[in-house]
């Protein structure tokens, strides 16, 4: 593979993600918006509209500047990353951890930039976990394969790629 189908293989994934968390919050706005929830499986799963102000468990409700800011930041390191990312097989773990990431938080950002709120809608109700939605299932599926990726995967001579070169 060659460092331009990597950049392409990337884009197209990430553009997938994001599309799909998108779309899905689309649906959500139009279908369960100002309306109660509906029951996929009864007393396991629904959906049901809520509109976020905060971050995860709706902690810093009404810091969308600190959100914008991590997430541009973020966004920058996650593109940098991947494309430090070798082009051996062995690193397509860490190439599907950063789409996810990048996706999922882009994501997010988009909606705290259009509304001020992130638009949740997956609520699994067996357990009162708390509403959630496609862009949050990126982040988290991304940060359980960066987890796996560095206490299983690689070994620490596998990180080289992001050593700083200096020029001479």
């Amino acid at each position: 593979m060659t460092k331009k189908t990597a950049i392409i293989k990337g884009i197209l994934g990430f553009l997938l993600f994001f599309l799909a968390d998108q779309g899905t919050k689309l649906l959500a706005v139009r279908n369960l918006k100002g309306k109660e929830s509906v029951e996929l499986i009864p007393g396991v799963l629904e959906f049901q509209y809520l509109e976020n102000r905060g971050a995860a468990f709706g902690i810093l409700q009404n810091q969308q500047w600190l959100f914008i800011l991590l997430c541009c930041v973020f966004l920058v390191i996650a593109a940098y990353f991947y494309y430090r990312l070798p082009l051996e097989k062995k690193y397509w773990l860490f190439r599907l951890m950063a789409v996810l990431l990048a996706a999922g938080a882009l994501g997010n950002l988009v909606d705290r930039i259009l509304h001020k709120y992130v638009v949740d809608f997956i609520y699994f109700s067996l357990i009162h976990f708390p509403i959630f939605n496609v862009a949050d299932c990126c982040v988290v599926i991304g940060g359980i394969l960066m987890l796996f990726n560095v206490l299983v995967v690689y070994k620490e001579e596998d990180y080289s790629f992001l050593k700083w070169r200096r020029s001479r």
